[in-house]
């Protein structure tokens, strides 16, 4: 194959509870790569659609192509070469995953024109390579799940062990976008190195619950373990309306609220579409309050994660 357009989904991070070990993917929105084979050695940016020239245009320094450059060097293919083409359709700095989609969906398409040498697991610390550019950290709860699908779970970073988890079918997701942007770097510096026992202890019970919720169909288990007691109330301060917006969405029948990734993207999880629409409704709602635009998003869980839009 000459050419493969690829697509990976936004992603909610954290989830609450789960800070950098839980993530699950959406429906969309999601960014679409295209990699067309070139005789000239090298990775090559060719355009970048919907970034508004923000994104670095040098492969190495770019989260599309510098995971690319990972996995050929890992394979050894010194000669090879391809034009690439990223069409951004989530906004930078959203807390929805953006630079992972881009990330995902490049290294996904590489592999598929490389005649898929490695597997969808294998792929994961080459998709965290592309994390590493755009925040300084390599974290795998946005690329886990727009990698795999899903309801994803990073027992461990070392070694990198990661698994998905059943979840119940009725699970919506509400994902609603402030227009504002919070920088990813920023939103990681501000938070504790340290954290009491008493918070950590709080933290690791609503964990173990939101795992046995999700696995048993236990709604009212999810609903009560959707509490973050120590990075929600650092970074909620960068989000204006975060209060009002959370206690709306919960009265209009959300499970539970919270900061998607690092903001200012705030997600709910609902039983049914029915209730998760009227949460979106409600949450939008409250930012415009303040004059803050904001844009919604409705999907049940995506549970495939990337997928080969064309191959040619």
């Amino acid at each position: 194959m000459n050419y493969i357009k690829a697509y990976a989904p936004a992603t909610v991070a954290n989830v609450a509870c789960g800070f950098d070990i839980f993530g699950f993917a959406i429906e969309e929105p999601g960014d679409i790569v295209e990699i067309t084979r070139t005789e000239r050695p090298g990775i090559v940016i060719k355009d970048i659609f919907g970034d508004g020239g923000r994104l670095p245009r040098e492969a190495s320094k770019n989260a599309v192509t510098g995971v690319m450059l990972h996995l050929v060097e890992h394979l050894g293919l010194a000669d090879f070469g391809a034009e690439v083409v990223l069409h951004k359709n989530m906004p930078l700095g959203s807390g929805m995953g953006s630079s992972a989609a881009s990330s995902v969906a490049g290294i996904v398409a590489l592999n598929a024109l490389l005649d898929e040498p490695l597997s969808r697991n294998e792929l994961l610390r080459f998709a965290m390579e592309g994390e590493r550019i755009a925040s300084g950290s390599a974290h795998a709860d946005n690329v886990g799940p727009a990698l795999l699908g899903g309801f994803v779970v990073i027992r461990s970073y070392d070694p990198l062990d990661v698994f998905t988890i059943p979840f119940p079918g009725d699970l919506y997701a509400t994902l609603v976008h402030p227009d504002i942007e919070i920088n990813t770097k920023d939103a990681r510096y501000i938070l504790r190195d340290e954290v009491s026992l008493k918070d950590t202890i709080t933290q690791m019970g609503n964990v173990a619950g939101m795992i046995s919720g999700l696995m048993q169909s236990d709604y009212e288990l999810i609903s009560r373990s959707m509490v973050d007691v120590i990075i929600e109330p650092v970074r909620s301060i960068l989000i204006p309306q975060f209060g009002m917006v959370k206690q709306a969405a919960i009265e209009a029948g959300a499970l539970g609220c919270s900061i998607s990734g690092s903001g200012p993207s705030m997600f709910a999880l609902s039983r049914g579409a029915d209730t998760a629409q009227k949460v979106a409704k409600v949450m939008a709602e409250g930012f415009k309050q303040v004059g803050i635009d904001a844009h919604s998003h409705v999907s049940a869980i995506n549970k495939t994660g990337a997928t080969i839009l064309e191959q040619a």
